[in-house]
Formats: structure tokens, C-alpha cells, sequence
């Protein structure tokens, strides 16, 4: 029978822990530190909003939040998703940046923020994301998902399936613009994760994000975050704003190598999502750090196995392992190996043998897999017996 063999790991630490997330797809599914309990010693600043989240882009750890899966309108920020809807089918060649795009008389006619198409006239795609990120157009946003899907009922359809294979749970849309609608809602939470996804999926087309102004047709328009111009290192994402969702902003920066994402929503006024933005980026960056503890593939433990070619199996992660922490703390965390002993041949790579436990402050904050790097087939007879006889005598 096999039992579990628990035992701490000295030389491993913090790090050990980390560098057996095995086999998890992308960064947004990590285990966040701070989201189990691990805050900061310093509170997080009072926002003024309806909601709002402060998440580490690489780990998916959430560093403040505040009514996060809360529904609330979205307005502008749908055009986040109306971007990426269109970002995917860039890439699987449906639609084309030098596509000429003919502007109907619906995406002429609308209202609000506008890029200033004229019905008949045609329009590169490349130009309408550069309308609907920089300008934030209705008209642009509608004509291109009219050219993506025929019409932007159906491009609608596209968004809530992309919103579902990303977890967006909280999350309806009814139109590519944002316009209020009851079907047309969110939370913070899931444009934070949306946002995340624009930007590892599709890194040009989110450059946009970061272009102060454009021109078409004469017009000279500006980039409505003013958080472009307040903070050198935020390069992105959006504002939002109808009369009843509020000011709301999407803001990402980068500030040596750590990149977090803050999801605003239902503030004042445009100072008041600038302002309020600016104090989370702030918050994370001062009070909490991301690192890489391992790279792929690194050995981290090697317990014994029974009956087989060879006598040890090299257990790690199979990718790089990022973590977020409070600034300061990863020399204090625990960590220890539970494996289902004894380990009996064969082991076949990425096989899981047990788990690792993660403790701070003598809490309990986490476990995860501990997976075979490489396979141990079964050894001789001979092996496989003398090693019967020791388990017999253990």
C-alpha cells in the first residue's frame, strides 16, 4: 500500500514550492499569493468607485480589490473585447489589416465617440482599430465588426464566445460599443482578465494601447487615458464612460520587468479614474514583487523509486515558474513535499507523485502537483526482487 511521506525541503524553500506548478496552461492560472489571504502589511488606498481590482499580469495574483465580481456597466471597455474579437480573426487570416472596409450608413449614423467615417467611403482595418483604441469610435468599432462577422449581431455572438473560453463569468455583452443595455455587463475581475489576454495573445495589437494620437480624414484625435501622459510606464489599455456606469479605466504598466493590469470602475469623474488608477499601480509596485524562481524543467527534488532502471526520478515544473509575493517575504515561506511513497516503477513523465504544500506564518496558504520530469521504466527481475526484499525489511 502506498502512504504519504510528508518532509520539508531546506534547500528548496520558497522556491520548491513554485517550481512544481506542473502542466498549467497560462499565467492567469497560477495561484495567487495575495488573493489567499497573503495582503500586504500596508492596506490598499481608498478608491472612490463602484469596483475595482489590482492583479500581477504574469501570475494572475490579485494585489487589492474591491467589490471585484460585482456586475457594472462596462460602456467603453467593451471595445477591449471588440479588439480582441477582431485580433483572432486576424490571426486565423478571416480578415486582413489592409482589408478595405466600406462604411455602412448603421456605422455612420452612430453616436457618442466617433472616428468620423463617412457612409460609402472605404477604411482599412488597420485604421479602424486604430479608431476604435485610440478614439474609442462607435463607428469604427461597428464597421469593423460588421466586416469581421457581416453584422454586428453576429460579431456580438463572437464576443460572449470569447468571454466564455476566457472565464468571464460575470460577463454579457450586446453590441461592440458599450452603449448602456441590460445585457451589456461585466465586473472588474473579468476585464481584468480580458485585458491580460489582449495583451499575451496579441502584443502588436495591443501597441496600440500606447499611441497618444492619430489622424484620419484630417481630423488630429487624442488618446482619452490620461494616464499615457501621467505615468511614463503605463502603456495601455482604456477608458469608459456613459452617464450611468461611471468613469472607468483599464490601466497597465510595466516597471522593472513586473507588469500588473487595474480594472477601475464607476468613479466621479475622468480626474477620479486617473487618479484612482494611478494610486493602485502605485500600491503594487511599492508593496509586492514577481519573480522567476525556476526555469523550465529545473530538478528540484529527486526521491527514491522502487523497482526500477534507475533509483531516483527528477520531479520539477515543466515550464517557468513566476510567483508574487509582499515585497520581502519569500525568505519566510515554508514549503513541503507530500509523496505517495513508495514511489514503484515505472514512472512516466509528467506522472504526478504527490504534492507540495506551501505555509507562511505557520498558515497553510496553497498546494500544488509534484510531476516526473522524466520517465523510469521498470528494472531487471533481479531489481525489481532485491528491491521487493529491502521495502519488505523498511
Amino acid at each position: 500500500m502506498h502512504h504519504p511521506k510528508s518532509f520539508s525541503l531546506h534547500a528548496f524553500s520558497a522556491r520548491a514550492l513554485f517550481a512544481l506548478m506542473v502542466a498549467l496552461g497560462s499565467a492567469w492560472s497560477l495561484p495567487g499569493f495575495a488573493a489567499n489571504g497573503l495582503m500586504a502589511t500596508v492596506p490598499a488606498p481608498s478608491i472612490d468607485a463602484k469596483s475595482y481590482i489590482l492583479v500581477d499580469f504574469r501570475t494572475g495574483a490579485v494585489l487589492a480589490e474591491k467589490n471585484a465580481d460585482e456586475r457594472v456597466e462596462p460602456a467603453s471597455l467593451t471595445k477591449i473585447m471588440t479588439v480582441y474579437a477582431a485580433s483572432h480573426a486576424l490571426k486565423e487570416g478571416l480578415i486582413h489589416l489592409d482589408d478595405q472596409v466600406t462604411i455602412s450608413k448603421k456605422a455612420w449614423k452612430m453616436e457618442g465617440s466617433r472616428m468620423f467615417l463617412e457612409v460609402g467611403k472605404t477604411v482599412s482595418v488597420d485604421m479602424l482599430l486604430n479608431g476604435i483604441v485610440i478614439q474609442s469610435g462607435n463607428d469604427a468599432s461597428v464597421a469593423l465588426a460588421e466586416h469581421v462577422s457581416g453584422s454586428e449581431e453576429v460579431f456580438v455572438g463572437l464576443m460572449n464566445k470569447h468571454a466564455r473560453a476566457l472565464g468571464m463569468t460575470n460577463t454579457s455583452f450586446s453590441d461592440a460599443t458599450g452603449l448602456p443595455d441590460p445585457n451589456n455587463y461585466t465586473t472588474a475581475r473579468d476585464m481584468a482578465k480580458l485585458s491580460a489576454a489582449l495583451i499575451r495573445e496579441f502584443p502588436d495589437e495591443y501597441k496600440r494601447s500606447s499611441v497618444k494620437e492619430f489622424t484620419f480624414n484630417g481630423i488630429r484625435q487624442h488618446n482619452r487615458n490620461r494616464m499615457l501622459t501621467r505615468d511614463a510606464t503605463v502603456d495601455g489599455i482604456k477608458t469608459g464612460h456613459t452617464e450611468s456606469a461611471g468613469f472607468c479605466l483599464i490601466s497597465s504598466a510595466v516597471r522593472e520587468g513586473m507588469r500588473v493590469i487595474s480594472a477601475v470602475m464607476g468613479t466621479a469623474s475622468d480626474d477620479a479614474r486617473t487618479e484612482s488608477s494611478y494610486a493602485l499601480l502605485n500600491y503594487g509596485y511599492r508593496f509586492f514583487e514577481t519573480k522567476q524562481l525556476y526555469e523550465a524543467r529545473q530538478v528540484v527534488a529527486e526521491p527514491q523509486v522502487w523497482g526500477g532502471a534507475a533509483e531516483k526520478v527528477a520531479l520539477g515544473s515543466v515550464q517557468p515558474v513566476w510567483a508574487t509575493l509582499p515585497r520581502g517575504r519569500f525568505k519566510d515561506v515554508k514549503a513541503v513535499a507530500k509523496l505517495d511513497e513508495p514511489i514503484m516503477a515505472p514512472v512516466k513523465a509528467g506522472q504526478v507523485l504527490g504534492k507540495m504544500v506551501l505555509n507562511l506564518d505557520e498558515n497553510e496558504i496553497t498546494e500544488l502537483p509534484l510531476a516526473a520530469l522524466t520517465e523510469v521504466p521498470e528494472g531487471s527481475l533481479f531489481s525489481r526482487l532485491y528491491d521487493d526484499v529491502r521495502l519488505m525489511l523498511k
